[in-house]
């Protein structure tokens, strides 16, 4: 037997050949940073369930946006958790609303900064549902309105991207025409297109104190059995405006990632969510795995799979580790 010409061998063996061929290099410049912003003032409190994230203090999230840039990332996307909640979630559309002020914090210390806001009512129910209810059902219909509400109250406070994650049916039609309507033609809508109801959410929900206080949310999030579906959706939102889309959660999507890049071929976001960043943690915590390149390797198998963007709970180190890192 012949021994073969081709050796591929001959491509993995230094450092700087490796780096040379990568087919896939993830640079700061695609990630975003999730930030979780509390009313008051010089909070910076640990999370929990989430290891080195924070609660920030719109003067404290703006300090943080300052960092953030000097590293090369070049967006936050914010939640907020509000100190009061009622049954509409009222507090997502107020003028003086915890994301409208650390939106305002933000452009004041940072101007050109991108500040992406999250766009959903589950953080300012008292119910934990993405929406009004009626009787226990979410009413879509009467939601839209109070989705398109935030969102003109969002740019209002000067948010730069708005991203609904709420997945009402028409919540990207509405939102497009109360931005129109308002004069926020130029501000563009990153649609959470293909958001399914994963079990990987955990550690977010008691991050925003966002928890649904009876039932689940499998009547309007995915079914993460549904690859089709999720092409539905994003053909849809683009259809009623949507500029960019995202498929969350990343990992155990990343087919449905490449699915949509190919189909469509737009802006695609994935977000790499808190169940995720937990599970790599503990791990990590245990000695179980390099934290480090198991990471960077997450990250890439993400950019692998087509996203452009990449929400990301380890932007901020990654954004140290990825020039360094060796595979």
């Amino acid at each position: 037997m012949s021994f073969p010409i081709d050796r591929p061998r001959r491509l993995r063996s230094s450092p700087a050949l490796r780096r040379l061929v990568a087919e896939t290099i993830v640079t700061p410049d695609s990630l975003v940073q999730p930030l979780f912003c509390l009313p008051g003032s010089e909070i910076k409190r640990p999370i929990p369930s989430m290891p080195g994230q924070f609660h920030f203090s719109a003067d404290q999230a703006a300090q943080q946006s300052l960092k953030l840039s000097a590293m090369g990332i070049p967006a936050v996307i914010l939640f907020g958790l509000p100190d009061r909640k009622d049954a509409a979630g009222s507090g997502a559309w107020e003028e003086k609303g915890v994301i409208q002020t650390a939106i305002r914090a933000i452009k004041s210390a940072n101007p050109e900064y991108l500040v992406i806001a999250d766009l959903c009512l589950c953080e300012y129910t008292d119910h934990g549902h993405c929406g009004v209810l009626k009787g226990e059902t979410v009413d879509n219909d009467a939601t839209l309105k109070l989705l398109a509400r935030t969102a003109v109250s969002q740019a209002a406070a000067g948010a730069d991207i708005i991203a609904p994650s709420d997945m009402m049916d028409g919540r990207v039609a509405a939102i497009r025409a109360g931005l129109d309507e308002a004069g926020f033609v130029d501000t563009p809508i990153l649609s959470y297109a293909a958001k399914y109801a994963s079990a990987f959410y955990g550690p977010f929900r008691e991050a925003a104190g966002s928890a649904p206080s009876f039932g689940d949310r499998r009547a309007y999030q995915m079914n993460p059995a549904n690859r089709l579906e999720a092409l539905r959706e994003v053909e849809l939102d683009l259809a009623e405006g949507a500029d960019m889309v995202m498929v969350k959660p990343a990992l155990p999507c990343l087919d449905v990632i490449r699915a949509v890049k190919d189909r469509f071929g737009r802006v695609t976001a994935a977000y790499q969510v808190s169940g995720e960043y937990a599970m790599i943690e503990a791990a990590a915590a245990k000695g179980w795995i390099d934290r480090k390149r198991a990471v960077c390797e997450s990250l890439t198998a993400i950019k692998r799979a087509g996203a452009d963007v990449i929400i990301t709970y380890w932007a901020e180190e990654a954004a140290l580790w990825l020039g360094e890192m060796e595979f």
